[in-house]
């Protein structure tokens, strides 16, 4: 298990390191997840390593949401003044993305001759 999280900690640093020493404008943990993916995809026994800890990972996702839950109750003052901007802006967000992901996959399916029902 400690091998398996410091090989998805150490693709994080990398991709942390590559963004920060090249000025990229992606996220390091995201470029560091696209390198673990390319790696596990050209190295399968890497997977098969790191699938049971990530499933827990994934298995414990909602933990990942505490810190968030801390910082809403911190800011209940803002939340109190700005909390219908924040909704509508949620709202409309996430309207807009779930009709985006509609877009693509109408769009993916057409590209490879797939059937919408």
């Amino acid at each position: 298990m400690i091998p398996a999280l410091a090989i998805i900690l150490v693709f994080q640093l990398v991709g942390e390191v590559a963004t920060r020493g090249l000025g990229l404008v992606l996220p390091g943990p995201v470029l560091g997840l696209m390198l673990l993916v390319l790696s596990c995809a050209l190295r399968p026994a890497l997977a098969q390593m790191l699938r049971p800890v990530v499933a827990g990972i994934l298995g414990h996702l909602s933990l990942f949401f505490v810190p968030a839950g801390v910082g809403v109750v911190a800011h209940l003052g803002q939340f109190r003044s700005d909390g219908l901007a924040v909704a509508l802006a949620l709202t409309v967000s996430t309207a807009l993305a779930i009709a985006a992901g509609a877009l693509v996959f109408r769009a993916v399916l057409r590209w490879t001759g797939g059937s919408e029902e």
